[in-house]
């Protein structure tokens, strides 16, 4: 709850910090997924990987919605505020294509450090292994959703306060003159 209530004071919009918390589920899903493959039951090193997890997911989402805003603010810049249906959905897009590379190389890197915690055997490994289960496949799955779904929603959102004519930058983008 302090978490979606400190979304609600950096986004202003109740929607869009619920669109943030929604990665965390998907986040969950691979993580308790990745627990069924490797046929393992709860415990306090899986719970601390899920809120390392969740900590993860919740990040993600939010620079995936604060690329998202940039463009748009870019965009509603750059027409004055009269922005079609289309020119959302390209600066949607265009958001979305400059965290690509970024989402990947994270993913890849959390990826490539955690493998092979899976496969160590020394001192700790017993405690060491458990809490990387969850991050694996929670973060394959958190990647895929803020990569794919978070932007779908952002336009279904934007959309909606386009159509009401409330659309305005976020001034996330301050930093851009008129």
């Amino acid at each position: 709850i302090i978490i979606f209530l400190m979304l609600y004071f950096t986004f202003k919009n109740f929607l869009e910090a619920a669109l943030v918390m929604l990665s965390v589920p998907f986040a969950l899903i691979g993580g308790v997924y990745y627990m069924a493959i490797l046929d393992l039951n709860f415990s306090v090193a899986i719970w601390v990987g899920f809120i390392a997890l969740y900590g993860i997911a919740v990040e993600t989402g939010v620079i995936m919605v604060i690329y998202l805003h940039e463009a748009l603010d870019k965009k509603l810049i750059a027409t004055n505020n009269n922005l079609t249906k289309q020119d959302l959905i390209d600066a949607t897009e265009e958001g979305a294509i400059l965290r690509l590379r970024p989402k990947i190389m994270t993913v890849a890197a959390a990826m490539l450090g955690l493998i092979p915690i899976m496969w160590a055997t020394g001192t700790g490994s017993d405690l060491a292994k458990p809490l990387a289960v969850p991050l694996i496949g929670g973060i394959f799955t958190s990647a895929i959703h803020v990569l794919f779904v978070t932007p779908i929603i952002f336009v279904m959102i934007k959309e909606r306060f386009r159509k009401k004519g409330t659309l305005k930058p976020s001034g996330m983008a301050k930093f851009m003159t008129h």
